[in-house]
């Protein structure tokens, strides 16, 4: 009989974590499964693992179980750490960026183009994830983040600097009288972001009327959704300008007050792992975002 490679993963959590219901939350199933792993261990080896005692841990394991515990646990971080070698010994042209989904959509994939021109020799990958954690996997070489770093456990160093202006679409700036002043928005409706760093209220305090109504208008969670939320009409939405621009440049929206902005200073970020060397595609890409952040500069 093979050994049960399933049952035995399942008992390595089970030790690890000291009982079953969090084991099975680790491995994603049912705690009953894990009971049937148990049980499909201890009669493949024939003899018990888990004691009918009660611990201070919730359950505890006979002599064999505790060293058969600690064998897998070596196992499984041997097995770690191989996996780890093996994802840094990845092609030097192979590169992964993990990023926010607007960010990705608005900024980046646009200019992945121009990278692949000027190093076709890379392979670069793009992962949708706005946790900052992920770098610890091992399989991502870089992150771009949006908001106000650094953070710790991470390498960081700013990109690139953002403002905020209004923007909308063109046909409602027309229905909306061609609004170029603060006080022109009073009644016109507003689209919201709901990063708090990307606030109307930030806006309203800086360049007024004090009377402007920044509670109500639709919300939503990404400056992509707020920027196509504008696209179609839906209202006036206070727009990151390095995600804006091509939209405004197409045409597809307008601003409508030129001079009235929010400096939110340092806004882009690039995150590298803390402990782990930077490979040599990656260096490349990092060379190159900040080309293209210098190229993209905010025009005011």
């Amino acid at each position: 009989m093979k050994m049960p490679l399933n049952a035995l993963r399942a008992f390595a959590t089970v030790y690890a974590h000291g009982g079953i219901r969090s084991a099975a939350r680790e491995l994603g199933i049912v705690h009953s499964s894990v009971s049937r792993h148990l049980a499909e261990l201890e009669a493949w080896l024939g003899v018990r693992l888990i004691s009918d005692a009660a611990g201070r841990r919730g359950i505890t394991f006979t002599p064999q179980g505790e060293a058969l515990g600690r064998a897998t646990m070596s196992s499984f971080r041997d097995i770690e750490r191989a996996v780890t070698a093996v994802q840094e010994s990845r092609s030097g042209r192979s590169v992964t960026i993990s990023t926010a989904p607007s960010f990705a959509a608005r900024w980046l994939l646009p200019r992945l183009p121009r990278l692949e021109q000027a190093h076709p020799h890379l392979e670069v990958s793009v992962v949708v994830d706005q946790k900052i954690d992920n770098l610890q996997t091992g399989d991502i070489d870089l992150a771009i983040r949006m908001g106000r770093g650094p953070w710790p456990d991470v390498k960081c160093e700013p990109l690139m600097d953002e403002i905020l202006y209004p923007v909308m679409s063109p046909a409602l700036f027309e229905a909306s009288g061609r609004p170029t002043q603060p006080a022109d928005l009073l009644g016109t409706r507003l689209v919201h972001d709901r990063d708090p760093h990307a606030s109307w209220e930030a806006w309203r305090q800086l360049h007024g009327p004090a009377s402007l109504d920044v509670s109500a208008g639709s919300r939503f969670s990404s400056s992509d959704l707020v920027l196509r939320a504008a696209v179609q009409g839906q209202g006036v939405a206070l727009a990151r300008h390095r995600l804006a621009v091509d939209d405004i440049a197409s045409g597809a929206l307008v601003r409508p007050i030129k001079d009235a902005v929010v400096v939110l200073g340092a806004a882009y970020w690039i995150a590298l792992p803390l402990h782990r060397n930077v490979r040599s595609g990656a260096s490349t890409v990092i060379t190159w975002l900040k080309e293209q952040a210098a190229y993209s500069d905010t025009v005011i």
